[in-house]
């Protein structure tokens, strides 16, 4: 199981003017957390970060559910442990 950083930007031309319909999409939004382990927003953006746990296939599923909403940009990360072992094998 692997460990992602998804940077997501809400499509802002979907954003309804009503507030109460603002509302109610991101609480439809973030009904959907499902794998995400870290979230949180850009204060004062329609953008920011999510941190999945999971198989690709997981992680690319979870985010289908969003789409046309937001649009991401997915990273792999390595833990402390997995840069470690490179590094290690890098000395021998």
């Amino acid at each position: 199981m692997g460990k992602y950083l998804a940077l997501w930007e809400i499509d802002q031309t979907r954003i309804p003017d009503d507030p109460k319909e603002r509302g109610a999409g991101w609480s439809a939004l973030m009904a959907e957390i499902g794998l995400t382990k870290d979230w949180g927003a850009f204060v004062g953006e329609t953008s920011g970060y999510a941190i999945y746990e999971g198989t690709e296939l997981e992680v690319m599923n979870a985010i289908q559910q969003y789409i046309p909403f937001a649009s991401f940009h997915v990273h792999p990360i390595a833990s402390v442990d997995q840069v470690s072992e490179m590094i290690e094998s890098l000395s021998k």
